[in-house]
């Protein structure tokens, strides 16, 4: 997916958990298939996933980042309605593998991707069970710090731009450009709140067509509330959609900052993913047309 992407196989994860966690050496490893973007997933036994990171970067800053997702893991699991993963331990590079690594918790569930849950309006209310007890968590004064999405919708003009021009022939770019226009300066008064910010169906698991549990916790922090009304469009169909925005108590500034975050997001994946991603791209091109079709 990635230019100079890393490597990684069952047999070499199989090693490191051996040599680093040997109380966990006579377990089974066997890959995760996943529509990822960031990490390789292998299973630990039953109960354990290992994520290692598949683009090249600098050990100390990539163990730093696992860290801090660590802790991220563990606020989120604290608030949440709904299972997540607990953090377990970081293992070091080796075997050839440059960089730390992740242990967590394994979640059970059939991603939304491959669940009937996008007409659903009993999901769509458990979705927005989850949105709003993070939001409802005290924030003790903290601001979005981060240079990605969650903070000022302008910020992302320019990625945007780029997006759109990458996508000529893909979708109907001039009429996204006319939509991006009109979200991206929509008010906000709200303060930051607790939030994922990355709500894609692939993160969104299933049993019995409720939500069973969240995946992919790094990202969680304090930003915009409307990082997380995603699923609107990348997911639900216009009736779930509309049970979700009614279960989250959204106005119509809030909404519409919902469309523009879930926008700068898709308008990146839909041409970056075509080739290598096929799913990520099509989700990309269907939040697209979903937020084309309710604008």
């Amino acid at each position: 997916m990635h230019e100079g992407q890393l490597d990684v196989t069952a047999e070499l994860v199989a090693r490191l958990v051996k040599e680093q966690f040997p109380q966990w050496g006579d377990l089974a490893v066997r890959a995760v298939p996943s529509h990822g973007t960031v990490n390789a997933l292998f299973r630990i036994g039953d109960e354990l996933v290992a994520r290692f990171p598949i683009q090249p970067d600098d050990a100390a800053v990539v163990r730093r980042t696992l860290e801090d997702e660590a802790d991220a893991a563990r606020r989120l699991r604290a608030l949440s309605p709904y299972p997540t993963p607990e953090p377990v331990a970081i293992g070091e590079p080796g075997g050839g593998y440059p960089l730390p690594w992740a242990v967590q918790t394994w979640i059970d569930g059939t991603i939304a991707y491959d669940a009937d849950v996008a007409g659903s309006t009993e999901f769509a209310e458990d979705l927005a069970r989850f949105v709003l007890a993070l939001r409802a968590a005290p924030t003790d004064g903290r601001t979005f710090q981060g240079s990605w999405r969650g903070g000022v919708l302008t910020s992302q003009d320019e990625y945007v731009a780029d997006g759109l021009e990458r996508s000529r022939g893909m979708i109907d770019v001039d009429a996204l450009a006319r939509l991006w226009a009109d979200v991206r300066t929509t008010p906000r008064t709200e303060p930051d709140v607790w939030t994922h910010r990355d709500l894609m169906p692939g993160n969104l698991l299933v049993q019995n067509g409720r939500l069973a549990g969240v995946i992919d916790v790094g990202t969680f922090t304090v930003s915009d509330p409307a990082m997380d009304l995603q699923p609107a469009w990348n997911l639900l169909d216009p009736a779930a959609r509309k049970a979700f925005r009614a279960a989250v108590g959204s106005d119509d500034a809030e909404w519409r900052r919902g469309m523009a975050w879930s926008f700068a997001q898709a308008i990146g994946c839909l041409w970056y993913y075509v080739e290598t991603n096929p799913v990520m791209s099509r989700t990309a091109h269907h939040t697209l047309t979903a937020l084309l079709r309710a604008s």
